[in-house]
Formats: C-alpha cells, structure tokens, sequence
C-alpha cells in the first residue's frame, strides 16, 4: 500500500516510519508537515493508506478530510493523536482506526492488518469510508479556517476573511472584501461547520457573514437586500422563507 505520513512532528514522522520499514505490506511514498501540504500530497501521489495526525496548526487532519475536492479518492486512514477527547469518543463509537501517541508496535501492526484487509475487500472498504464520515462529522464540526484554490496554490484563509460563499457554475466560491477563490466545500457543510461565526444562508446559493453586511434594505415585499462590504458591494436578496429567520437573528428588522 502506498502510504502517505502527515505530521507536523518530525520525530513522530521519523519514528512511524522506523516502525512501518519492516512491513512489506507498506510503501512509504511521501510525507507531509502540515494540514496545507497534506492536501497537496493525497492530490499528487494518490496514496493507498495515510497516517494522519489529528492535531496540526493551521489545519487539524479534519480539516484536511474536508478540504479535499468531492471527486478525490480518500486513502485508507489510521488517524494518530496525542490525546483528543472527542476525536476518539467518535473513532471508538464509528469504529474508525487511530493510534495513540507514543505509537505502540503491536497497535501499529493491528491497524495496519486492519488496512490491508480493507484494501483487499471492497465491500468492508466503502463501509469503513462511511464510518470515517460519520466520525468526521461528529469528533470536529467547526471549520477554523477555510481552504481556497487560486490555479495550482492552495491558501488559508481565516472565515472572518470571508464576506460570502456563493455557487458559480455549480461550484463554490469564497468571495472576500476584494477577490474570489475556488473552495471544495458544499453550502450544506459551510453552513454547519461555521454556525457559530455568525454565518447566515441568505438563500439556496448564498452564505453570507453577517459581520460583512454593510446595509440592509428591504425589498417592497417584506423581504430584504443584503449590501456586502466586498469591493463591489454586492446585492443580495434574502429569500422570503430566510426572512424570517433573519429577523430572529437580527432583533429590531
């Protein structure tokens, strides 16, 4: 199995691989240091399985999983934590494979038997692929910053940085105060995963930060016209059954 390390650690990337050497079943193919190069490297060498650390800065190996296109295949993952209360309450209740920090050799060497039975068997695969998932959305549901893609370079940018996302051509943009980037989430998962950053769906396409609202007008129909504080200032409407929910978040419309 070709296998990718993710780490920001350079001696836990150097002790997994030690550790892994004597195991013909795996092929060490790259490694990575941080949640950005991370991405890049699953995109480029298209690994079999991938050790992946939970906690990173910048992006955990969370926000990895969800910053990756929709159409990418997602290796085979055994997650690797220092100690991460609800990261492994959700790998326990989805039975989804992780390794606690210091790595054991008998524990490494279980998960590794667990992933190549998993890749030999299709079946048990896309049921461990729907675990993952679940665990996914349950162990980190916030999106501390968001992925964006400008041609061949992948940025971060902080969702304050955000003024709306929007559907272009039946993809994603993020639409800051004065560009655009491509983005590999969905609305759906934007709108959960930044419920808390004062984040509001304004209609089907849009997903505005209500922090970046520069006025409100209303339309002549009990609606309302959001004004954006993006260079162009740009217009948009709130459907009428978002109206009422804008109402409730904004005391006093």
């Amino acid at each position: 199995m070709r296998t990718l390390l993710v780490d920001d650690e350079p001696s836990a990337r150097l002790r997994l691989r030690r550790l892994i050497s004597t195991d013909r079943r795996v092929e060490i193919s790259g490694e990575a240091a941080d949640g950005v190069e991370a991405v890049k490297e699953i995109e480029r060498l298209r690994p079999d399985l991938m050790f992946l650390d939970v906690q990173m800065p910048g992006l955990d190996g969370f926000d990895v999983l969800r910053a990756l296109p929709a159409c990418s295949t997602i290796p085979l993952i055994i997650f690797v934590t220092g100690f991460h209360e609800y990261a492994i309450k959700a790998f326990e209740a989805n039975a989804v494979a992780y390794l606690l920090k210091p790595v054991e050799t008998e524990r490494l060497h279980v998960m590794i038997e667990r992933a190549w039975r998993l890749h030999s068997f299709v079946e048990e695969r896309e049921l461990n692929d729907k675990n993952v998932e679940a665990a996914l959305s349950s162990a980190s549901p916030q999106l501390e910053h968001i992925v964006v893609r400008r041609l061949d370079r992948l940025l971060l940018l902080d969702p304050r940085e955000v003024v709306f996302f929007y559907m272009d051509n039946g993809m994603v943009r993020a639409r800051t105060a004065g560009d655009s980037y491509w983005v590999n989430y969905q609305l759906g998962e934007l709108e959960s995963a930044l419920s808390s950053a004062n984040y509001f769906r304004a209609h089907r396409s849009t997903l505005v930060n209500l922090k970046a609202v520069r006025e409100i007008r209303t339309d002549g129909r009990s609606g309302f016209v959001l004004i954006m504080a993006d260079s162009a200032q740009t217009q948009i409407e709130v459907s009428d059954r978002q109206a009422r929910l804008l109402r409730a978040r904004i005391p006093g419309l």
